[in-house]
């Protein structure tokens, strides 16, 4: 395995692991034929492309184009592109998505949430403290293990 693939890989395994501490199901899928489908699955209606470059822009870039086919190929609604930053923490990480993208996902959060304040208002209230809770709590660094990381990591 090159230098680049294991740096790409390593990274893609702290995203799992911080991923995987906040209750996102993340994990990395065994690639298939010539259609790639993204670095990380399990995040659905996302599908995330993880680049550990030198050049930020390329990254972003590369990272972004090959998010937005790859969601096609998975079948999901957005693609994120997830861009390491240089000594920095993974929850540090860029994650990048396109302008319609960002606008369609407020849409869609903003409609879910008026919904669930008319229709259940003790759930919005809950809904809510859990926000709270989640943006006082600092995000995991990715180094953290859980017991089922091996599937999730290997794309079980």
């Amino acid at each position: 395995m090159s230098a680049a693939k294991r740096k790409g890989t390593a990274y893609e395994t702290l995203c799992v692991r911080a991923l995987r501490r906040v209750g996102i199901g993340a994990y990395r899928p065994a690639q298939e034929g010539f259609r790639d489908t993204g670095d990380l699955h399990g995040m659905s209606p996302w599908v995330a492309q993880c680049k550990a470059y030198a050049s930020w822009e390329d990254a972003i870039r590369l990272g972004l184009d090959g998010a937005e086919k790859q969601r096609l190929h998975a079948r999901e609604s957005y693609g994120v592109a997830l861009v390491k930053r240089v000594r920095r923490s993974v929850g540090e990480s860029y994650a990048v998505q396109t302008l319609a993208t960002w606008a369609r996902v407020y849409v869609r959060l903003r409609r879910a949430e008026a919904l669930l304040a008319e229709h259940a208002p003790a759930a919005h209230a809950e809904h809510m403290r859990q926000v709270g809770v989640e943006l006082s709590t600092p995000f995991p660094l990715g180094t953290e293990r859980d017991p089922d990381e091996q599937s999730a990591v290997a794309g079980a």
